[in-house]
């Protein structure tokens, strides 16, 4: 089996493979220019996520800087997809993200991984493992996401968050480890900020 298909099975291999250097170097290329436009180039940034990305849907804006290992090859992602500056997609194999999420800033999603063993990583051995996340999340500022991780559908991570186990659908989830806080409710319904409430007429 080529080094290349050990990367989406969750085999070790060997990611300083040539074939798999040459690849990530041209994804690269084109993220190099996606980070060198200006605000007032939305159309352009539009064109070249379209031409990085292995899925994007309708309505994204990401924020320039974006940094991914292979440009953004291995991430699928929907429609109406928010991501502030500095989102760092570790996107060695495929990273799916749903309809309508927002990241903060800072946010790093990671597929890969190293041996404990240090014999395997002197020889620069990876692994790398899927990310599946929901729609509708909302993953807030420095959160950080571990390689193999699936949240479910309308997630709030708080921020500087670290997921070490997957989460459930309709949960506000928090803290280093990332642990459950509580589920989305009825008073959630009713106020968005600190007793502030919500007009019924956004609903």
């Amino acid at each position: 089996m080529e080094m290349k298909e050990k990367m989406h099975n969750g085999m070790l291999y060997l990611p300083n493979d040539p074939q798999i250097v040459e690849e990530q170097v041209k994804c690269q290329e084109r993220l190099y220019d996606f980070n060198r436009t200006r605000p007032s180039e939305l159309a352009k940034r539009e064109v070249l996520l379209r031409e990085m990305l292995a899925e994007l849907g309708e309505n994204c804006y990401v924020e320039p800087p974006l940094h991914a290992n292979y440009g953004g090859k291995f991430v699928h992602f929907g429609k109406n997809i928010y991501a502030n500056y500095n989102l760092t997609l570790v996107d060695d194999t495929h990273i799916y993200v749903g309809d309508y999420t927002m990241f903060g800033p800072n946010v790093t999603v990671s597929t890969a991984g190293h041996p404990i063993l240090p014999e395997l990583r002197e020889q620069a051995y990876q692994y790398n493992m899927p990310v599946r996340i929901g729609r509708n999340c909302w993953i807030g500022a420095g959160v950080i996401i571990v390689p193999g991780i699936t949240i479910g559908d309308n997630v709030v991570i708080g921020a500087g968050s670290i997921v070490t186990k997957d989460l459930p659908s309709n949960v506000v989830a928090v803290g280093n480890p990332c642990r459950i806080l509580r589920e989305v409710n009825e008073y959630d319904r009713e106020y968005y900020f600190k007793g502030r409430k919500i007009d019924a007429s956004l609903l």
